[in-house]
């Protein structure tokens, strides 16, 4: 019997796959949990439209990051600090001041998760920061940190 998981079930697959069990295991542990529905045409069609619909949401996900992406290549991000007279910062610039300065100065919106900064920055200069947006698709800030 072809059944429909509607959660994962160890051993037999995940959520929205399609597997053959036996008629017994269906019936008797499968459906009394809802773990499964017959997989009769309606079903099926069902399965069809979310995986087809699943598919095209990653699509427009990744290109809304690859124009993000484009976007932030071609982006200056400006931080005015001030600094002690040795040149070093008063605190430091982190990921969020990175990220809350792309969204007031430019209107682009990232997340400061996604920025890869592996320490804070504590003196003026001229960064590259790399952008981790959607699986492989990566885009780089440029940061000047001035007076």
């Amino acid at each position: 019997m072809k059944v429909i998981l509607t959660q994962d079930v160890k051993s037999q697959g995940k959520k929205d796959q399609i597997i053959e069990v036996s008629d017994g295991y269906a019936r008797n542990f499968l459906f009394p949990k809802k773990l499964a529905i017959p997989a009769d045409a309606k079903a099926l069609n069902e399965a069809k439209n979310k995986e087809a619909s699943r598919l095209h949401k990653i699509e427009v996900e990744k290109q809304q990051a690859k124009e993000l992406a484009e976007k932030l290549d071609s982006t200056l991000v400006k931080i005015v600090a001030k600094s002690s007279a040795d040149g070093r910062l008063y605190g430091a610039i982190t990921s969020k001041d990175v990220a809350d300065t792309l969204e007031k100065d430019h209107k682009l919106s990232v997340d400061k998760r996604k920025i890869s900064l592996p320490e804070p920055i504590k003196t003026y200069g001229r960064f590259e920061l790399e952008v981790k947006l959607y699986g492989d698709i990566t885009g780089k800030i440029h940061l000047l940190v001035t007076e």
